[in-house]
């Protein structure tokens, strides 16, 4: 079973400095048919205008995920951890118990465009962390690699996986659905075809009871996964 979520259905919310898509319920948009999608409960894509961004404010209980597409963003927290975020670099912070940040766009002439994701942990009360780990080009192309998860380069403290692929066009990525598990596909670039269902950028969809999640490239595309119980 594979239901679409349109990328033009999606919230959305525009200010001087930040142009925001809202996969599930978020702030002052709220949808019941879109809150979350298993333990996934974030999937914002934004831009920020040069030299905009959020200035410190508070998170809990939360695993805390950031992609960048294009542009950089820099990032401050009350655990100490900084440092500015490029395309393939994959930054995580664990709000657990408590902890504030800022994210602000590294340019002043370049907006920065990101996606923004938030798992719910399988655990309240943990020690809030940050870490920030690149993955090349050649390990993201063709193919789904795991980036983020409970044994993954990137640990998230619950049971998802998030894979990500960069295609080229024509080119096909599979990934197989173990058991009773569930699979949520973002399209971050580019256009695909998902089970010989089409989709583009800024489509998602949510996946349940398929063996297979098969993608191809329409044209050159990035595509996330997330595979969760």
């Amino acid at each position: 079973m594979i239901q679409i979520r349109p990328g033009e259905e999606r919230g959305h919310n525009k200010l001087a400095w930040l142009d925001s898509h809202f996969t599930f319920s978020f702030d002052q948009y709220y949808d019941p048919e879109h809150v979350q999608f298993r333990s996934l409960r974030v999937l914002n894509e934004d831009v920020v205008a040069p030299g905009g961004g959020f200035p410190m404010h508070p998170h809990r209980e939360m695993e805390i995920l950031t992609w960048v597409l294009e542009g950089s963003l820099e990032h401050r927290d009350s655990t100490g951890g900084s440092g500015v975020i490029r395309p393939g670099e994959l930054q995580h912070m664990t709000a657990g118990r408590g902890v504030t940040h800022s994210e602000f766009n590294h340019s002043q002439k370049e907006p920065v465009h990101l996606l923004q994701i938030w798992i719910t942990p399988d655990q309240r009360g943990l020690k809030p962390g940050y870490e920030q780990l690149s993955f090349p080009d050649g390990d993201l192309r063709n193919k789904f690699s795991l980036v983020a998860g409970p044994e993954a380069p990137v640990t998230v403290h619950q049971d998802a996986n998030l894979y990500i692929a960069r295609l080229d066009k024509g080119k096909e990525a599979n990934h197989q659905l173990n058991g009773e598990r569930h699979a949520w596909v973002q399209i971050a670039r580019g256009a695909v075809k998902l089970n010989g269902i089409e989709l583009k950028a800024g489509d998602g969809a949510a996946i349940s009871k398929e063996s297979e999640v098969s993608v191809v490239a329409q044209e050159p595309s990035e595509v996330l996964l997330f595979d969760m119980a």
